[in-house]
């Protein structure tokens, strides 16, 4: 099995350090061409696209495998393992944060640091004591619209994640970027993302965790990240003013000038 090509994996930059770069639900890794120009000068940086999405190989794509997080954190380990990687410093946003977590945790001797792109363990507001910002009955809604009308689908979501306030080109090509997956594999994906409770595995995390949250973020909001900060005893927790959850999008010099911060 030629990984590489499967996942589509694209190793650029001139650093000794390694930063693995993992795309977001919806997305691919062209998400990350607004920071890459600023840190591929300090960093090697790896870039890929998860089974069923971007330019992967959507012939191997297992509805089993990918019917949870575990099973996309397996393509992580896959591409460590493939370029034998080691000290990986792993950038997720959103939910390859969660992604990035189980691979670390499962494969420990390829990773150093975690970097959380507005992370969120748990979307579902759990009583008593956490608020993930959606109750399951609006999922459910949002998603079953997937399947009743998946442009009109693309066209709310993208506004609410990338952030009302920021340019409507962002917003364009954030929607453009969800018309593109094909539903077959956005689907289960959107599953294994919005209804998973992953909140357990974050105690298990020992390495250096830099949590970057969005000061106005609909997915995930500032009290998320300040749950993830309390439940993992080695982060850092910078919350950035700004808006929307696509801050390597809105804010990359920002995001970078602080990876660069937490990294030396």
């Amino acid at each position: 099995m030629d990984v590489i090509k499967r996942n589509n994996v694209n190793v650029i930059g001139n650093g000794q350090k390694t930063l693995m770069l993992a795309h977001g639900f919806g997305c691919d890794q062209n998400m990350w061409r607004f920071l890459t120009p600023l840190i591929s000068e300090d960093y090697k940086l790896v870039l890929f696209d998860y089974i069923g999405c971007g330019k992967s190989d959507y012939s191997c794509y297992d509805k089993t495998l990918y019917s949870n997080l575990e099973g996309y954190a397996e393509d992580v380990i896959d591409i460590c393992q493939e370029l034998e990687l080691s000290n990986v410093t792993l950038v997720g946003h959103s939910v390859s944060s969660i992604i990035g977590t189980y691979a670390s945790i499962k494969a420990p001797q390829y990773f150093s640091d975690l970097v959380m792109v507005c992370p969120s363990p748990c979307f579902l507001n759990i009583p008593p004591d956490y608020v993930g910002g959606f109750e399951r009955e609006d999922l459910e809604e949002l998603l079953n619209l997937m399947d009743k009308n998946y442009i009109g689908w693309a066209n709310y979501l993208a506004p609410l994640v990338m952030g009302q306030d920021n340019s409507s080109s962002l917003i364009k090509e954030l929607e453009d970027s969800f018309c593109s997956t094909d539903p077959t594999f956005a689907k289960p994906f959107a599953n294994a993302t919005f209804f998973a409770d992953d909140r357990c595995i974050l105690p298990k995390i020992n390495i250096p965790t830099l949590i970057l949250q969005s000061l106005d973020d609909n997915l995930a909001s500032v009290e998320v990240g300040k749950y993830i900060h309390e439940h993992i005893q080695t982060s850092t927790l910078e919350i950035i003013d700004a808006h929307g959850h696509c801050l390597h999008m809105t804010n990359p010099k920002q995001i970078a000038d602080i990876i660069n911060k937490f990294l030396n």
